[in-house]
């Protein structure tokens, strides 16, 4: 279909998708200052980080590439690994990337399934699309710097997201105001994640 204008997408949701971008950018540089990476590097892994689950999102529905007609995003994801580089070391404890994470991946879960639900993709495909926003870039940041990927851990992770996306399509087709199921839907995957970090829940492994 063709594309929406940014105006239909709940400014609110657009707020979501920014501050995705943001944290993700963040934890990307943060891997980069754990790793004693050099400042191009910072930079680079926090733009893969920052745009990469976005990006592939918009190819499979058919939107525009959400960073290519602005300058706003890659500027947030330079500033993102300009702010790490310059602060020291001692301000970013050992958990700070797994926080970080957890924000970007319920903000840009949520962001992802009501783009989807905007470009009229299926319910069940535009939760998908908040999963892979949500996902992505994580995955490849930890891919590029040789660390396990966060899928093969034990906590919760893809189910935080799965529930933000979830919850974004449903309260949206049950008529929510798009800001209510947005705030809703963010809290809710950010709380199962963080309680995850927190208590290490996890769920089962295959044991056959």
């Amino acid at each position: 279909m063709s594309p929406l204008p940014l105006h239909l997408i709940d400014p609110l949701l657009r707020y979501l998708d920014w501050a995705g971008v943001a944290v993700f950018a963040l934890s990307g540089a943060l891997l980069a200052a754990v790793k004693r990476l050099t400042l191009v590097t910072f930079a680079f892994f926090a733009v893969v980080t920052g745009v990469g689950g976005g990006t592939v999102r918009d190819l499979l529905i058919g939107a525009p590439v959400f960073w290519i007609h602005e300058n706003a995003i890659l500027l947030i994801c330079l500033g993102a690994a300009l702010v790490v580089w310059l602060l020291p070391r001692r301000l970013w404890n050992e958990r700070a990337l797994l926080w970080l994470d957890a924000v970007g991946l319920a903000a840009y879960a949520t962001y992802g399934a009501a783009k989807g639900l905007a470009f009229d993709v299926a319910p069940l495909p535009a939760i998908g699309m908040g999963v892979l926003t949500g996902c992505l870039g994580g995955i490849v940041r930890d891919v590029l710097a040789g660390e396990p990927s966060i899928l093969l851990r034990p906590e919760l992770y893809v189910t935080a997201a799965a529930l933000s996306a979830a919850l974004t399509v449903g309260l949206s087709l049950a008529g929510l105001a798009p800001p209510v199921a947005g705030i809703v839907a963010a809290l809710a995957g950010f709380a199962l994640r963080a309680a995850a970090i927190a208590r290490g829940w996890s769920l089962p492994a295959y044991s056959r």
